[in-house]
């Protein structure tokens, strides 16, 4: 293969592995709550957020625990933490509120409209993502496969695929810290020191990244004062923080005596390859560790490489491996290695560079399956028979009592009815809206089917077994509608099994739409 040939193999590939990465995000992607679903609001904050969350659709995972994304997406309504209902929402106010940057960058971005913040800030990771994915393929200066490796190393790996699926501030961190490494290689001192300092504002570990910025003589008055200019914003911060909210968490729990959480997380791991019931799982976290593992040997066994900036940013953070608590190491994968980003990085950057054993490389990366499993879960519905916007209102339906569940065929959403069935209709919309209702129904044998809001009825028809479409008028509120369908008929056994369904109608594509305004 010649060089042109490969360069384009090489180019064509990163493409596919873009389009793999949209493609795995798309999935939680709603037609209504676009991809709130990463910040992971989970039921029981549910009663907890902010008025804003009530106000504009924001997805609620029912079956799954919350994380820290939604905090720092409610934060993004009010970066000055002057809200009186921030409190509430928060687990760790004053603590949630130091990695302010990405909150502050969506409310930005969003120009403070709450309709947009929250769809901006669950974004956010998914653009830097591709932020990354363009910068770290000019700074490994990709030409092999050895290159594309240590590219898709990175991107791929469980810290940076965990930063996109629960919206968190790691990789925006990761973004700002190669920046500056990179302004510090070309010799723009005060614009790695910015990047730097603003990195700091996303993750405090950030911090450590001034080791790649420091020059020969280590110990001068020139590191000390870069040090200095890099730890200023997030000192002022916390000291806002402090005025504004009183003391802080100092996070100190998060760190123990030497490798002694590291210790705890193998044994763990090992165990959990015996009895935990998802063998995936707990063999992707195993292999994810070890990769861990991997990486900071490989900077260790490198220490003669001191000079170099890439190498004193894996060594700060190999550091940090062996000093991170339980609180950091438990889970699946767990949140090390989104707090080691740096150190994969500084990984694959050095093995790349030097041309290490291609097993380096192999091993150093075995996190990526932990990656995609964290993509793994996207969340379903099943009780949503439509979604969609239109006219200024967004509506989300779902069935309530009475059906059996909803069933999908290629381009057709059903759900049968006992009999007498509640459907539940959430608007979003700034007043009440004249929306038009159209659905189908059909039913085992001839029967009249009512359709009742709890004031009144607002249509009765004929259905057979030939489904028919049907049309009606519907005043919405904003907040919820509830509708109820019924029939005076006995329902109809589907077959003669003992356990066959008695069915009295099925509704068909559920249809709102509201005129434009």
């Amino acid at each position: 293969m010649n060089a042109n040939t490969r360069r384009w193999t090489l180019r064509g590939s990163a493409v596919l592995a873009v389009a793999l990465f949209l493609t795995l995000v798309a999935q939680f992607w709603h037609p209504v709550y676009g991809l709130t679903a990463l910040i992971q609001l989970d039921a029981p904050n549910d009663d907890l957020k902010i008025s804003a969350f009530r106000a504009n659709p924001v997805y609620v995972h029912r079956d799954t625990g919350g994380y820290d994304g939604l905090y720092y997406a409610q934060i993004a309504y009010d970066p000055t933490l002057r809200s009186t209902e921030l409190p509430r929402a928060m687990d760790n106010f004053s603590y949630r509120a130091r990695r302010i940057l990405p909150s502050a960058v969506a409310w930005v971005f969003s120009a403070g409209q709450p309709a947009a913040i929250v769809h901006v800030y669950s974004f956010l990771n998914v653009a830097t993502w591709l932020f990354v994915a363009a910068l770290l393929w000019r700074l490994l200066g990709v030409t092999d496969v050895r290159g594309w490796l240590a590219w898709a190393g990175v991107l791929f790996s469980a810290g940076a695929l965990s930063s996109v699926r629960l919206a968190l501030t790691d990789l925006p961190m990761l973004a700002l810290l190669s920046l500056a490494v990179i302004a510090a290689e070309r010799a723009r001192p005060r614009t790695a020191i910015a990047w730097l300092a603003s990195a700091a504002l996303a993750r405090e570990t950030a911090l450590l990244g001034a080791s790649g910025l420091i020059t020969r003589p280590w110990i001068s008055v020139k590191n000390a004062r870069t040090c200095a200019f890099v730890v200023a914003p997030l000192f002022g911060w916390l000291a806002y923080i402090r005025w504004r909210l009183g003391p802080a968490d100092s996070g100190w729990a998060n760190f123990t005596l030497p490798l002694a959480g590291y210790a705890e997380k193998i044994a763990t791991t090992l165990v959990d390859l015996y009895y935990l019931d998802d063998a995936l799982l707990a063999w992707t976290t195993f292999l994810a560790v070890v990769g861990l593992t991997v990486q900071a040997v490989f900077i260790a066994s490198r220490w003669c490489q001191f000079n170099d900036a890439w190498w004193r940013i894996g060594a700060a953070y190999t550091a940090l491996m062996a000093m991170i608590g339980t609180a950091v190491w438990e889970g699946y994968p767990g949140a090390c290695t989104r707090v080691l980003l740096p150190l994969s990085l500084a990984f694959n950057l050095l093995a790349h560079r030097t041309r290490a054993a291609f097993a380096w490389l192999i091993l150093g990366n075995l996190g990526v399956g932990a990656g995609f499993l964290v993509l793994r879960d996207f969340p379903v519905n099943t009780h949503e028979l439509f979604a969609g916007r239109s006219g200024g209102a967004a509506t989300v339906i779902q069935i309530g009592t009475g059906w059996f569940g909803a069933e999908h065929a290629r381009k057709h959403v059903w759900s049968w009815s006992s009999g007498r069935s509640q459907l539940a209709l959430r608007t979003w919309a700034d007043a009440p809206v004249q929306a038009q209702l159209d659905f189908g129904l059909r039913s085992l044998a001839p029967r009249t089917v009512i359709l009742r809001s709890p004031e009144r009825e607002l249509w009765r028809g004929q259905v057979g077994e030939k489904t028919t479409r049907f049309s009606i008028p519907l005043r919405l509120e904003p907040g919820d509608t509830r509708l109820e369908f019924s029939t005076d008929s006995p329902a109809t056994r589907e077959s003669p099994n003992a356990n066959a369904r008695a069915l009295a109608f099925a509704l068909y594509d559920p249809r709102l739409s509201v005129p434009n305004p």
